[in-house]
């Protein structure tokens, strides 16, 4: 008879299976070490909160935020009269030049508007496209867009007084959004469902739109044109206060969809094998980018593909799997603060709408796009 002598406490159970018992349910400190040694991810901890923050997405964000300032610098020099950027950084500190009441009455209330409502945009098409599992979809894509321009367009050939535009078009975005929820609601939100029902809406509005500015009087149709492009012309503060307004109440919600992004790559049984409700995570995160699409919108108007192309560089970026959320509302940022100065500058004194020149980048990207996935399927 042959003995087998085992290690000592062992205690019978076998070394593999002792190995996978100490990952799996977690020797104290096991986990931790396990985290914190993932290729390109610290650990941070703050009390008795750890994070697993991806340092590449930190280098991004950083480097993201100096070109956001140094376009913002940029674009309060340029104009008439010109303002020298060392003027800018002195007005801006507080030091008094003779370019105070360009700086500051003229020019920054607008940019600060500029890359308020980039941010929203590059954070609302995060949102919509983790639910939707789609790299095309975003507020202009999904009928968020097109309801609130449905209920501007109404607004601004009625007569209705300008105050009332943007809560009108606010109003019209939230039931676009309800309709998106009443169609796309069945099989628990499902990504294809959701998106082929965003693009039944905003083919049903958009046409709405155009028979309303059809039989309108051409003045107030030309109004509507112009806000269904987008633009920040005579806009500034009051704007860029409800937008960053919204954008602080549901930061609770938005710190929780930074963290709930990590699950949306995973399919309905992983999810729920994990312990997860990929239900109520998707309605939340859905519900959460529709209030903000539906905002932004309503104070700038229809300011296309920036929710649509921030979201997908930022990945690229940093390299990940799904858009980091800092990081597409970063970029979104500077997107309308370079879209918005070249709309001012490149045809003076003609001033384009940002709409216009977002749209002008957005189209190679979709080229783009085209162009990858042909290579990769071939």
């Amino acid at each position: 008879m042959t003995t087998t002598r085992r290690p000592s406490g062992s205690a019978g159970v076998p070394r593999s299976a002792g190995r996978a018992g100490s990952s799996a349910v977690g020797l104290p400190g096991a986990g931790r070490a396990g985290r914190a040694g993932v290729p390109g991810r610290s650990l941070l901890r703050v009390g008795p909160v750890s994070l697993l923050i991806r340092r590449r997405a930190v280098l991004v964000a950083a480097a993201l935020t100096v070109l956001l300032l140094l376009a913002v610098v940029l674009s309060l020099s340029l104009g008439t009269p010109y303002v020298a950027p060392a003027d800018v950084v002195r007005a801006l500190s507080g030091a008094g030049t003779p370019y105070d009441l360009v700086v500051f009455d003229l020019r920054l209330p607008r940019i600060v508007l500029a890359a308020v409502a980039g941010a929203a945009f590059g954070v609302a098409g995060t949102l919509i496209q983790s639910v939707a599992r789609n790299p095309l979809a975003s507020p202009d894509v999904i009928g968020i867009t097109q309801g609130a321009g449905l209920a501007a367009t109404v607004a601004l050939t009625s007569g209705m007084t300008a105050v009332l535009v943007a809560p009108t078009a606010l109003v019209g975005g939230l039931l676009a959004a309800v309709l998106l929820f009443a169609l796309g609601a069945r099989h628990g939100l499902a990504a294809q469902r959701f998106v082929l029902a965003g693009v039944a809406v905003a083919f049903g509005f958009r046409a709405l739109t155009e028979v309303v500015m059809l039989t309108a009087d051409p003045i107030d149709g030309l109004r509507a044109q112009i806000w269904l492009i987008g633009t920040l012309a005579g806009k500034g503060w009051t704007e860029a206060a409800w937008i960053a307004g919204t954008l602080l109440v549901l930061l609770p919600v938005l710190a929780w969809a930074g963290w709930a992004l990590n699950s949306t790559a995973l399919d309905d049984d992983t999810a729920r094998g994990v312990g997860l409700r990929p239900v109520a995570r998707r309605i939340g995160l859905a519900g959460a980018s529709v209030l903000v699409a539906a905002m932004v919108t309503a104070q700038v108007g229809a300011v296309d593909f920036v929710a649509l192309v921030a979201p997908q560089v930022a990945r690229r970026l940093v390299r990940a799997e799904r858009p980091p959320l800092v990081c597409a509302a970063l970029l979104g940022a500077l997107l309308l603060v370079l879209a918005d100065l070249a709309g001012r500058r490149l045809f003076a004194p003609t001033q384009l709408p940002a709409g216009v020149l977002t749209a002008a980048i957005g189209g190679p990207y979709l080229i783009f796009l085209l162009l990858r996935g042909r290579r990769r399927s071939s």
